[in-house]
């Protein structure tokens, strides 16, 4: 019996009823108004949580070790609740890989803007703008440094992936073009690796010792005049571009 058909009535004053049609789902094309922006919204806050909880986390990790960090710290520091961490990252060690994957890919992006491989480029100036670009990430984020510290031991077994997933093939990517820089007698003789490993020392101590150069000198390395004072010194001490005139 169709539903346009009169349907048996239970008693002679009740009325005909008639099915209801279930809605069919929303397109993305014919959704209502507002419905595709309530849905990015929603996707930003979902992005923004999780940089929250990677920020958090590399400061949780950084002061105190793998082992020492906890989900619950890292959701107090994020000021998000503990059930929302776990949400996003199941556990401790995927939050870990997570945390060194975010970061390394910032660095990453910001050498492929600032100095991208396929570009035409002199060794050099790229190898300039790399570790320049390096200066900032880690004054921008100076618990990296202690985050990377930490693991930087043979009996972490956090290591092996951490040399064989990004600082292995950085260090591949940088010393041919030091090599080429040597042949050039744009940089100073000697193990490529050895020279590759002085200039992340030397771009690793803003970060690192921040508090104790502002404790020590009032400076604050972040301070975008010291840290353009702190390259110009890199470029004389190393790469021995003159930037002024002497006379």
């Amino acid at each position: 019996m169709s539903e346009t058909e009169d349907q048996p009535q239970e008693a002679e004053t009740a009325p005909k009823k008639r099915r209801r049609k279930q809605p069919e789902p929303l397109r993305v094309d014919d959704s209502p108004p507002g419905g595709r922006s309530q849905q990015r919204r929603e996707q930003q806050r979902s992005v923004d949580t999780r940089l929250a909880i990677l920020e958090a986390a590399l400061a949780e990790f950084a002061e105190k070790g793998f082992d020492g960090a906890s989900m619950r710290n890292i959701g107090d520091r994020a000021d998000l609740h503990y059930t929302l961490i776990t949400y996003h990252f199941r556990n401790k060690d995927l939050l870990w890989r997570a945390t060194a994957e975010h970061f390394f890919g910032e660095i990453s992006a910001m050498w492929d803007a600032d100095a991208p491989e396929e570009a035409p480029a002199e060794p050099i100036d790229r190898i300039r703008h790399e570790f320049r670009a390096l200066l900032r990430f880690e004054l921008k984020h100076p618990a990296f440094h202690h985050f990377m510290v930490r693991e930087s031991r043979e009996e972490s077994p956090r290591f092996v992936w951490l040399m064989e997933t990004f600082l292995a093939p950085v260090m591949r990517r940088v010393t041919p073009q030091i090599e080429a820089a040597q042949a050039q007698g744009e940089l100073p003789p000697g193990n490529p690796v050895l020279l590759y490993y002085l200039l992340v020392g030397i771009i690793s101590v803003p970060g690192a010792l921040g508090a104790e150069i502002r404790y020590n000198s009032g400076v604050s390395p972040s301070d975008p005049d010291v840290t353009d004072a702190y390259w110009t010194l890199v470029e004389q001490l190393v790469f021995k571009r003159r930037l002024y005139d002497r006379g």
